[in-house]
């Protein structure tokens, strides 16, 4: 199956590294493609739980999927995110 997920808080560069590195290690996730300028994260997966765990690993990072809640741990763990993705380009 192929998805294209919207996120909030994905800014830039660094916030996609981050992402991309995070995602990546999911063993079920394939063909990642993430677009910082439309706010999106695309994939390909097998198993319908991925897609969840998917999803929660983003809300972990501070990138919650567009229409979940987005409170300022939420912006302020995404800034940290975006600070580290770009420290280990």
């Amino acid at each position: 199956m192929q998805t294209k997920i919207t996120v909030q808080n994905l800014k830039c560069g660094g916030c996609a590294n981050t992402i991309y590195k995070h995602l990546n290690s999911f063993e079920d996730v394939s063909n990642l493609d993430i677009e910082a300028e439309l706010s999106s994260v695309s994939f390909s997966y097998k198993d319908d739980s991925t897609l969840s765990d998917v999803e929660n690993k983003l809300k972990q990072l501070g990138y919650p999927v567009v229409g979940d809640a987005n409170n300022y741990i939420n912006k302020a763990k995404s800034f940290i995110s975006c600070a580290t993705g770009k420290m280990n380009k």
